[in-house]
């Protein structure tokens, strides 16, 4: 069966002991192993413990069809619930999972951690298809979870933030639930105790070097740089950076210059408009910001959010490789630019 969004996180607590197979998968690589992670933990007292947990390796399940059938069937030594786990599933393994499914039911909890999958993945129908499993997707924090994420963590730690901290962490976090946490507990540990949280604390302690990559992704598109946007986009990918954590990157950006825009069509200049953005645009990068504004009116805008939209959508609904798709964009949005920059 699918799990709706609003049952994700009671089920992560407290799984229904009829269900044999959870399928754990999405953009968002941190909390695909996050929600596995704590469902294990749930099912096992030790999640180290041999005799109650294992692994199968992709390449083992590849090689034979019954394996994970066997290792289903197992016993547990030390008593409980046996869990057995696949990492890296993609849809060249779903007629093992479909014999397992068929299989006789046995009392282990299997756990299968995929990436991406489209709505047509053969994966996922499977798991979705039958009483007694669960597909569970992970997607990427939008900005209300990222703001209450980022609250949760620092509250972990006796810390708040100013609102113009916690502007700037939603805008350079969220592609991934693990570096989020990661960066968050940075941050903690960068204030080294209870306090408040300021702009110049969270821009000091966040800023790892994929966002560094995304960003230069983001101003090559803007600023119509195709050779610097091919570079950026390698970089930022081979760094894990992905396809749909970027576009939404891609929108954020979006957001600023219209806000930006709005604020010089009531009469201020583009440095005024700049410094009033939360957060402001940093100085490395305000005369790019500026040049951006000056390309960027209104109208190309709005157009650009509608095919940043429609990509974002593409890439979880086609099937088509989300690569492609964010680059195709990338290009689209790189030839606009340099169209608004072009003499008429």
């Amino acid at each position: 069966m699918k799990l709706s969004a609003g049952r994700i996180e009671s089920f992560v607590r407290r799984p229904d002991p009829g269900v044999r197979a959870v399928l754990v998968y999405g953009a968002d690589r941190g909390l695909v192993k996050e929600r596995s992670d704590a469902l294990l933990s749930v099912v096992t007292e030790d999640p180290s413990d041999p005799f109650r947990s294992v692994e199968i390796p992709v390449e083992a399940l590849k090689s034979d069809l019954t394996l994970l059938t066997d290792e289903a069937a197992a016993l547990s030594f030390s008593g409980g619930r046996r869990v057995v786990r696949v990492r890296g599933a993609t849809d060249s393994l779903s007629e093992h999972f479909a014999r397992f499914v068929e299989s006789e039911k046995t009392d282990a909890l299997v756990i299968v951690e995929a990436g991406e999958l489209a709505a047509r993945s053969s994966l996922r129908k499977i798991f979705e298809g039958a009483a007694d499993t669960v597909a569970l997707p992970c997607y990427l924090d939008n900005e209300s979870k990222l703001d209450q994420l980022v609250h949760e963590i620092l509250s972990d730690h006796d810390l708040r933030a100013s609102p113009e901290a916690i502007s700037f962490l939603v805008a350079n976090l969220g592609g991934d639930r693990g570096v989020t946490r990661r960066e968050l507990e940075k941050l903690a540990l960068y204030k080294g105790g209870p306090g408040m949280v300021t702009l110049e604390d969270a821009e000091m302690a966040v800023g790892d070097s994929t966002r560094a990559s995304i960003d230069s992704v983001v101003y090559a598109a803007f600023s119509g740089d195709s050779p610097a946007l091919d570079r950026a986009l390698e970089k930022a990918l081979a760094e894990g950076a992905q396809p749909v954590g970027i576009l939404r990157s891609v929108s954020r950006h979006l957001t600023r210059l219209h806000m930006a825009r709005g604020l010089m069509s009531g009469g201020r200049s583009a440095d005024q408009a700049m410094q009033a953005l939360r957060p402001p645009v940093f100085f490395g990068v305000k005369d790019a910001f500026r040049e951006q504004l000056r390309r960027w009116d209104e109208k190309r805008l709005n157009s650009a959010i509608g095919l940043v939209t429609e990509a974002e959508m593409d890439c979880k609904t086609t099937g088509l490789p989300a690569e492609a798709v964010c680059g195709r964009t990338l290009i689209r949005l790189a030839v606009a630019a340099r169209s608004a920059a072009a003499p008429r």
